[in-house]
């Protein structure tokens, strides 16, 4: 009756705020066996059998009881998956083909050997975390595509709505990386353009809202429920709500519009296996449903004085 934590590399995470180390440490503290898989031990077969290689670990967190003071790689194990253990999916985007494929890999193991997934693979590639956002009624006018064409008819749009300024990002990435902010003007095309090469593809175009200037709600759910909200705050002169670009945040109530919003989407997605969400939210309006790889428990926590991590893993123990 194992958790397993699939996760990217140690060397690639920033321990200190990592939320999935977070997470680890407390199911360890409620004695729960658990254990840490990465990708070059994940595989599946067909064969009446999976035994993955794990690793057990040992940390502390800091005096303040959120951010992680040590964290460490114990010895690993051959481990057997049986239908009474969770695979927690802790992979980081970008969403690309080798996230695609770990998705197929874990929905084949909840239907060969039983073990839970969460949140759901199949869930995770039907909800794109920008796309589900956009089909709310109550949502900011949005573009998706390559289409330059499409992408004049749209930016033509929002000037006669008054907008002067458009954002563009990639569909699958994280932490504000591609972000960037352009006057609707002459040149916007060709950059529009080079974001399109620049990222393969189909990205994402909203008119710039300067609502951001105020700060950006992260609000986490687990189950259903919101379990903490913090608001980020972007630099003077800047426009990135990201934390990991630099902005500052602190604990804040949900405004009451965009917080039954949010527990109605958190209950339709529930229904579809995902447990764990992070909405972004701008005024009262949704602009991310994050259900990939869910993060800033670490953030959350410290700003509300509550052990986000130790909700989940309360949420999961056996």
């Amino acid at each position: 009756m194992a958790q397993i934590l699939f996760i990217d590399p140690i060397e690639k995470l920033n321990i200190k705020k990592d939320s999935t180390l977070m997470v680890a440490l407390s199911f360890k503290s409620l004695n729960e066996e658990v254990y840490l898989l990465f990708e070059k031990d994940f595989y599946v077969n067909n064969a009446q059998i999976t035994k993955l290689e794990v690793y057990d670990f040992r940390g502390e967190l800091a005096d303040d009881g959120y951010y992680l003071k040590s964290f460490e790689l114990k010895e690993s194990k051959s481990y057997e998956l049986s239908k009474k253990d969770t695979i927690h999916m802790r992979i980081d985007p970008p969403y690309d083909m080798r996230y695609q494929r770990y998705l197929w890999m874990l929905d084949y193991i909840e239907k060969s050997c039983g073990a839970k997934v969460s949140n759901n693979p199949l869930a995770i590639m039907k909800h794109n975390e920008k796309i589900e956002a956009f089909k709310l009624e109550n949502s900011v006018d949005s573009f998706v595509g390559a289409s330059l064409m499409g992408f004049k008819h749209y930016t033509e749009k929002l000037k006669s709505l008054g907008y002067d300024e458009v954002v563009l990002k990639p569909m699958d990435l994280y932490s504000g990386i591609g972000v960037i902010k352009e006057k609707i003007d002459d040149s916007l095309d060709a950059k529009f353009l080079q974001h399109v090469e620049k990222f393969h593809g189909a990205i994402v175009a909203q008119p710039f809202l300067k609502e951001v200037y105020a700060g950006e709600f992260r609000a986490v759910y687990f189950d259903g429920k919101e379990v903490g909200t913090i608001i980020k705050k972007p630099n003077p002169g800047e426009f990135l709500t990201n934390i990991a670009q630099g902005a500052k945040y602190e604990k804040v109530d949900l405004p009451p519009k965009a917080q039954a919003e949010c527990d109605q989407v958190a209950q339709q997605l529930l229904a579809d296996g995902v447990r764990i969400i992070a909405f972004d939210i701008l005024g009262d309006v949704i602009t991310e449903i994050n259900v990939t790889c869910p993060g800033l428990f670490v953030e959350v926590s410290y700003a509300n004085k509550k052990n986000l991590a130790l909700l989940y893993a309360k949420c999961f123990a056996n």
